[in-house]
Order: structure tokens, then sequence, then C-alpha cells
């Protein structure tokens, strides 16, 4: 599976994650924990991120990240290699501490953006749904210790130098200079572990888990077209990524081709030939499932994405012929 691309550029903002190999913990224990911290520290010094929040979990961590400068993949290759060669130094192990490549996904974070408040906001709920802190539980939410929620409610002795809270705290209405602010971060939260959780969080979480990018469509449109200046991360044509990123860049390219808004050719009924050739061109040349093509087209069934990659695949007539040749163009 070709790996995904990651979207570097200056002020970029990220939910960065990764988990433990085959699921062990990454910490041990909590000098485990203060160690990682410590070398987050350092790679924030190193790079100039800031972390607007993060939580340490049993086997995974959360980051929300940002980086002035376009540096997210040096700073991880050393942050994560210098933390498994201390943590294995320290507790005696070998080998890899961590599943594969972190995941980073960037975030929508302008100023009149409110994903990046719903994702700080997931992070430090994540003891909460982990049944591990928080409202309705033994133990506040303010008092699981290895999050940077506590230090958003005063509940710590010092604050991380590379730790910023007003960004979060302004992003969800309140005044993050303020004294009183963290009082009505806590009962903010406290609202949303009531169980009053808006639509518009179900559909953060669901991007966090699978998508390639937490945001709007604007966002997304504006992610894809940076898709073709970033090729040093594909190291040549062999590398070039077939996942939902490609299928977005090359669904903006077919749109122009065809001289179609987005809207016009999702409105379109699944036998129209434009809209066969679109799902034709984002299957041939990405790794996306047919099921996300025909969720993304809105063409209904399976069995309609079936019969418009036979169509254009037999070239049943002349339009169709000709609608091939302009969508090979676009994946060229």
């Amino acid at each position: 599976m070709p790996r995904s691309i990651r979207h570097e550029y200056p002020g970029a903002v990220y939910h960065a994650m990764c988990r433990g190999n085959n699921g062990q913990s990454i910490f041990k224990e909590d000098k485990g924990r203060r160690l990682f911290l410590a070398t987050l520290e350092e790679v924030c010094e190193q790079t100039g991120w800031m972390v607007h929040a993060y939580v340490l979990m049993s086997n995974h961590y959360h980051l929300l990240l940002e980086t002035p400068e376009a540096n997210l993949v040096t700073g991880m290759k050393w942050f994560q290699g210098a933390y498994t060669q201390r943590f294995n130094a320290m507790f005696q192990c070998r080998g890899h501490l961590f599943q594969g490549r972190y995941k980073a996904l960037p975030i929508e974070a302008g100023q009149d953006s409110s994903y990046f408040q719903a994702v700080g906001n997931y992070i430090h709920l994540n003891p909460f749904r982990a049944g591990m802190a928080g409202s309705g539980l033994d133990r506040p939410l303010e008092h699981y210790t290895w999050s940077s929620y506590p230090a958003y409610v005063s509940r710590v002795k010092r604050v991380p130098a590379w730790l910023n809270r007003v960004r979060l705290l302004n992003a969800c209405g309140l005044d993050g200079e303020a004294s009183g602010g963290w009082m009505q971060y806590r009962d903010f939260l406290e609202f949303q572990m009531s169980g009053s959780q808006e639509p518009f969080d179900e559909m953060v979480a669901k991007q966090l888990k699978r998508g390639w990018y937490v945001g709007g469509e604007s966002f997304r449109g504006w992610l894809s077209k940076k898709l073709p200046d970033h090729s040093d991360n594909l190291r040549g044509d062999q590398r070039r990524a077939h996942d939902e990123a490609e299928a977005e860049r090359l669904l903006d390219r077919a749109l122009v081709v065809l001289g179609v808004s987005e809207s016009a050719l999702v409105g379109m009924k699944s036998n129209r030939p434009e809209k066969q050739a679109v799902a034709w061109l984002l299957k041939k040349s990405t790794t996306v499932t047919g099921v996300w093509i025909a969720d993304r087209l809105k063409m209904g069934s399976r069995a309609n994405l079936s019969r418009a990659l036979s169509a254009l695949n037999n070239e049943i007539d002349s339009e169709r012929k000709e609608l091939k040749q302009k969508m090979t163009q676009c994946a060229g």
C-alpha cells in the first residue's frame, strides 16, 4: 500500500498520533511518560513547534500540533526515533516501539474554523471515552495527569513553555487570557461529557479515524491543489500516493476538464456519461475502494459503479470513448 502524502506548509496544524507496535504500551510506567514529555519538549525547542493539546494513553498518544515552519517530517523523525532509543535504554528493550508510521492529519484551523476546537476537545476527552476519568466516573477528568487538560484548568504547578492554551480557549469562545477562562473551559467539557454531543463532533471523529484531513470542502480542495508541490515526499512516480488525497486531486482535475462544478456532477444520475467517466478515472488511477467512489460521487449502489466501469472499459459509444480519453489525460 503506497504511503500517504505528508502535507507540510508554514503554520500547519495537525492531529498527530501513533500506536505501540502490536498494541504494546509505549510508556510502561510513569517514568516513561515523563521521558516522552521531556523528549516532546526538546523537539519543540528544536523545531519551534507549539502543542495546543495532548494526551498520553496506554499504547498511543494524541497531539494537537502546530508547525510555524514546514518541518513536520524532520521533527517527527527525530522525536519518535529519539524517544524509542531512550525508551529502549530505560527499560532494557530492543526493536521497534511504534506501529508503523505516525498519523498526521492536517486540520483546518483558520480564525473562523471550528475544527481546531473540536480536535482539541476530542483529545482532552480521550480518558473519558476510555472510561478512565471524567463526568460520572470515580476520577474527575482534571485528575488524569497525563494530559494537557490539567494545565488548562490550573491543576499543575508549571505550564510547559511549549504548551499554548490560549488558542484553544479562544476557539471555544472563551477568553484565553482571562484568569476565569479555565473555569469556563471546565464547564464547557463537563457539558460535552453530559451526553450533549453536537453532530459536528461526530463528523470530526469520523474524519480523525478514516480521513486524510480534518476540515470542510474548501480546505480539502486547498490541500488537494498543494499535492503537486510535494513531489519530494514521493520519491518518484512509483511512490505516488494512490489514496483518498490523490482521488480528490484527480476529481478536481476532472471537473476542470469537463467544465462542470462538483455539485453538478454529484447531482447527476449515475448513468450519465460524465459521472461514469469520473468514476472510471478514480477506480483506474487510485486504490480507493468502490464503496468510497460510489459514496463520494453519490452513485447509489455498488452495482451502478460496476455498470459505469463496464461502460467506459468497453467504450459503448463515441461519447464515452472521448470522455475516457480525456480522463486518461487527467491521470497522466
